[in-house]
This record gives C-alpha cells, structure tokens and sequence, in this order.
C-alpha cells in the first residue's frame, strides 16, 4: 500500500488497493476514450476528403477547379442512386431527386441537394442516366 499526503496538515494516509485500482481503471478508460474518439474524427474527416476531392470554381460557370470529379463508376448503384461506403459516414445521392444524403451508424440523415457546382463539376445528372434513372434536378 501507498502512501499519500492528505491537504489538511500533511498527514500521512495509507491509500488502498481498491483505491489504486479504480484510479487506474479511469486512467485506462479515458485513454480509450481519447483514442477512439481520434479515430472517429479522423475517419470522418478522411470520409469528407474522399467526398468531394476538387476546389475551386465555386462561382458560375463552375470552370477552373482542380483536381479529380466524383468517379461515378467506382460507387455503387442502388435502387434509388449511387453509394459510396466510408470509414465513419456513407453516401447517397438520390438519383431522382438530387439528394445528398449522411448515413452514420445507421441512421440516415438527409444532407442538401446537390448543387449547382457539383451538377456541373462532378455530372451526377449524367451519371444517373447511364444506370437508367430519370433526374428531376
């Protein structure tokens, strides 16, 4: 057994093992805790990364980015759009109504529409009707 000094006048006090123990439990804990928390923002930062992998052209008529479109081919193709898996968060755009929508831990939650950066820059529109679907956007 430990011993510790108490604030109260310095007086020494045995510290038990029960004592020890759960202070070693909460420091395991909030390790764990720090550490998984770091993964699931890391994963939902790379999840927004892969999203949308261009900048620039944000101002009509949408010309001068850089980088790489959406490859449309490399998502999977649902009954009602596209799919694309993530770490943290997957991806649906709705095919017919241009929806973006978020689904973490399986809830799904609907993001915006599709804009009109994205309708020039990434062709959504197209892609969807090369799998057969009817855009209304």
């Amino acid at each position: 057994m430990g011993t510790t000094k108490q604030a109260n006048g310095g007086i020494l006090e045995k510290r038990g093992r029960l004592a020890s123990a759960r202070s070693l439990a909460v420091g395991t804990l909030a390790a764990l805790g720090f550490v998984l928390t770091a993964l699931i923002l890391g994963g939902l930062v790379a999840d927004g990364l892969s999203f949308d992998r261009t900048s620039g052209g944000y101002e009509p008529p949408y010309t001068g980015y850089t980088g790489e479109p959406i490859d449309w081919e490399a998502t999977h193709v649902t009954e009602e759009g596209f799919f694309k898996d993530g770490y943290v968060l997957d991806l649906y755009v709705d095919c017919t109504t241009g929806m973006v929508s978020f689904e973490v831990f399986q809830r799904r939650l609907d993001w915006r529409e599709l804009s009109g950066r994205a309708l020039v820059v990434h062709r959504p529109a197209e892609a969807c009707r090369k799998e057969g679907f009817e855009p209304d956007f």
